[in-house]
């Protein structure tokens, strides 16, 4: 167990009494799921990993393949959300996702105590609240909604102070070419080359040849992803 959070992972936007580890499970989060399964996206693909579901979005995207996790569906404290991935024993990476999972403030408290307990923590978020206070031991993983999504200008630019060049990873879900391109003038004129992106198609709305040939045709440095889950199980499979 870490005795304390040194000063270098705190976030820009934390303070030391921000830091105060109190005792776990003072504070509820609302939940749609938990389990294990096989990583399908981000560098992180492949890995056995623990996904934690936060219940409750601010977006209604057009393709959201996880609308049930709009609704709650329990609620534990952090501490009970520790004791349950505790059962998967040598399982050590965790990803907490939505939803979105930032709504909730009691989040802070699920990142210390998984982190006291040497969780590596993803965190999925669609890039629509401050990510100034998440801690920098958290990876962030950053949707910036391209045009097809219904939500294009909903990214806050500010966040992109907040994620890291080496750590972080940038994500545009891609349903069409237009989306596509828009993502590319996107990436150039915010100067996005020197992060980790990510280009991931919609399954069933746009096949992975088509995008993987714009990538190519136009040399663009990103990174593609397809959704590895949906492809060893049904793609409107749940806890996979």
């Amino acid at each position: 167990m870490k005795e304390k959070i040194k000063e270098d992972d705190r976030s820009e936007g934390q303070t030391l009494e921000d830091l105060v580890f109190f005792v776990a499970g003072k504070f509820m989060l609302k939940l749609s799921e938990i389990y294990l399964s096989i990583q399908g996206e981000s560098t992180f693909t492949g890995l056995p990993c623990i996904f934690i579901r936060l219940s409750g979005c601010n977006l209604r995207c057009k393709y959201c393949d996880t609308k049930y996790s709009y609704e709650t569906k329990f609620e534990k404290s952090s501490k009970d959300i520790l004791k349950e991935i505790q059962q998967y024993k040598l399982i050590k990476l965790v990803e907490i996702t939505g939803g979105e999972p930032l709504i909730q403030s009691e989040i802070y408290e699920l990142f210390l105590i998984l982190y006291d307990n040497n969780y590596k923590i993803l965190l999925e978020t669609n890039g629509t609240i401050n990510l100034k206070k998440v801690p920098k031991y958290v990876t962030k993983i950053v949707d910036i909604k391209c045009p097809g999504s219904g939500f294009e200008n909903s990214f806050l630019m500010e966040n992109l102070k907040h994620i890291s060049l080496q750590e972080d990873e940038i994500k545009f879900v891609i349903l069409d070419r237009q989306d596509y391109d828009w993502a590319k003038v996107f990436i150039k004129k915010h100067d996005l080359q020197k992060y980790i992106i990510l280009f991931s198609p919609i399954l069933e709305k746009l096949e992975p040849q088509k995008l993987a040939k714009w990538i190519t045709n136009d040399k663009l440095q990103v990174r593609m992803q397809l959704q590895m889950h949906k492809y060893i199980w049904k793609s409107d499979q749940r806890r996979v």
